[in-house]
């Protein structure tokens, strides 16, 4: 659903920036005065807004949908990991005993062979 939602808002996105760029800009609107923008009115010439305006109106709601939709999906996704189906590795643990006789140093020392070679 996140991909959808991602794709849908790249092209809303996109779309939102080629149509605020086709449109005029504030300085166009006296030579709409003198009749020179009356076609480009949605509802002829007493129409308070341009399809322009009007596509760019819905296009920001669906963008500022996308994004809130977005946010919140991406902070309450549960942790996942692409490593789910695989155990983990069992670690050995030492046992008492064996910790004992790694320690021990009451082993009894070894002989050199030079040394009983003196005692000869």
């Amino acid at each position: 659903m996140s991909i959808i939602l991602i794709v849908l808002h790249v092209v809303v996105c996109i779309a939102l920036i080629m149509i605020v760029l086709l449109q005029t800009g504030k300085g166009a609107d006296m030579g709409a005065a003198f009749g020179g923008g009356s076609s480009q009115t949605l509802f002829g010439t007493t129409g308070a807004s341009t399809f322009l305006s009007k596509a760019t109106t819905v296009a920001a709601v669906v963008f500022m949908m996308t994004s809130l939709t977005l946010a919140y999906i991406s902070s309450h996704r549960t942790p996942g990991s692409v490593m789910t189906d695989v155990k983990s590795p069992a670690t050995e643990q030492t046992s008492p005993v064996e910790s004992e006789k790694a320690t021990d140093t009451t082993a009894e020392p070894t002989t050199n062979s030079s040394d009983e070679k003196k005692n000869e």
